[in-house]
């Protein structure tokens, strides 16, 4: 369930779907706007990031300018995905065909703030709780069709993976354990059908967290524990299964709840609550 801080984008192809859709969406049926600039004119761009961010969405910015213009010259200044980079630094010098240059600037953009938004997100909250051996967790409250890319970024940011979707770990959650009959009952059940995937069982109390642990599950979530329920919880568990908690997380408070001695956070905000980060493109014609 977590993949760990590796910096690998998704496939291609997925990156060329999401340029694809992105600019069905902004240019339609063609740019009415670039035949403003001479049909043979070519220009130079430069990228300015205007806040300090972490940087990510790189293969989608460059896959927007090479769509229109395979010959584009892109050059990062020591810049790459997971950098930190600081308010006012120029990070990208672009040179190619202007009208491919400004038709593709939105759609890129678009992307790498985006992108860069949650792995500045994750990084905070890796950062607040740095010493501590707790993984910071996605989940997926993702925007529709960017699930990959913002969980990379996540990656960019120091931050971990939660399950992809619901297809590649179980998660057992109060209404499963409803309609199973109990936690046990749901537990042998998901591992009658599914014995190779990860199993998480989510607990709202202290019997509910035995119970679970009765079972032999992989994981168990805490949710919306208090402290003092939370450090319950660590010591009945004792080790034998990572605990991770969910619910009303936010970067205030996340260095407190790390140093109860959980193993895992997760945190919506991470992809959902993003402001995109401030980038500036400028264009000057040869």
């Amino acid at each position: 369930m977590t993949a760990g801080a590796g910096l690998n984008p998704p496939d291609p192809a997925l990156i060329d779907a999401d340029v694809e859709r992105a600019f069905a969406e902004d240019l339609g049926s063609g740019d009415v706007t670039a035949d403003l600039l001479p049909a043979d004119a070519t220009a130079e761009a430069t990228l300015t990031c205007r806040e300090p961010a972490v940087i990510a969405g790189i293969p989608w910015f460059e896959a927007c300018f090479r769509k229109l213009d395979p010959a584009v010259a892109i050059h990062w200044q020591q810049v790459h995905d997971g950098s930190r980079v600081a308010a006012g630094a120029v990070i990208c010098r672009l040179r190619g065909r202007a009208r491919a240059l400004v038709s593709a600037e939105r759609s890129a953009l678009n992307f790498l703030q985006l992108l860069s938004a949650t792995a500045t997100a994750a990084a905070a909250y890796a950062d607040a709780m740095a010493g501590t051996g707790v993984h910071v967790l996605d989940t997926r409250k993702t925007l529709p069709g960017l699930r990959l890319a913002q969980k990379y970024a996540v990656r960019c940011g120091g931050g971990y993976n939660h399950r992809i979707g619901l297809y590649d770990a179980i998660l057992v959650k109060e209404n499963h354990i409803a309609a199973a009959g109990g936690i046990a009952a749901a537990v042998a059940a998901a591992r009658q059908r599914h014995p190779q995937l990860l199993l998480e069982v989510e607990v709202e109390n202290l019997d509910e967290l035995r119970q679970a642990l009765d079972a032999g599950v992989d994981r168990i979530m805490l949710d919306n524990f208090t402290l003092p329920l939370m450090r319950e919880a660590v010591a009945i568990t004792a080790g034998r299964v990572p605990l991770e908690v969910s619910g009303n997380v936010d970067l205030a408070g996340i260095g407190e709840l790390a140093r109860t001695g959980v193993d895992f956070i997760s945190v919506g905000a991470l992809t959902k609550h993003v402001r995109a980060i401030d980038l500036s493109l400028r264009l000057q014609l040869d």
